[in-house]
């Protein structure tokens, strides 16, 4: 009899693990993606309401707002963003992950009149060029070691005096 209980506890002991594991895992599922959004949404629908060398700045600001930023020096550059985030699935183990990066640069003419518009999504800025050049440091040319020990030497002949 004891036997048969003891079979009957460790089965349900179990079935009780298993219903926990899953309603764990089950919870933190979910069916709806939940998406972050930053900046402005759908721009790159946006931006098609906004021709070169016909829109103005009212027009940029009634499509889509007063931009993001502006630039340093000029301010007919006008830059807009889109960032949206998103959780990654069971496999990514929930980190969040870049699924939308658009940029679009507006640049104005004199009188406000658009004269360049120019968009980035997030796999044309992959393909951006990067100057290959290193530069040579004149200044500074011995390594982190040497100036280390140097540094040591000189603190070393300081103590002797």
């Amino acid at each position: 009899m004891r036997f048969v209980l003891f079979e009957i506890f460790r089965h349900m002991k179990k079935s009780i693990y298993l219903l926990l594991v899953s309603s764990i895992l089950l919870v933190g599922c979910q069916r709806n993606e939940v998406i972050r959004t930053h900046g402005l949404a759908y721009l790159e629908k946006r931006e098609k309401l906004i021709v070169v060398n016909k829109s103005n700045k009212n027009d940029a600001i009634k499509s889509l707002g007063q931009p993001a930023t502006k630039g340093m020096t000029d301010d007919n550059l006008w830059i807009y963003i889109e960032r949206t985030k998103t959780r990654g699935k069971l496999l990514k183990l929930g980190r969040s992950y870049l699924k939308k990066n658009n940029v679009l640069v507006l640049e104005f003419d004199k009188f406000g009149i658009l004269r360049n518009k120019e968009f980035y999504n997030k796999d044309k800025m992959r393909k951006v060029a990067f100057a290959q050049a290193i530069t040579v440091n004149e200044i500074k040319k011995e390594n982190f070691i040497y100036s280390f020990l140097s540094s040591i030497r000189h603190k070393m002949i300081q103590k002797r005096k």
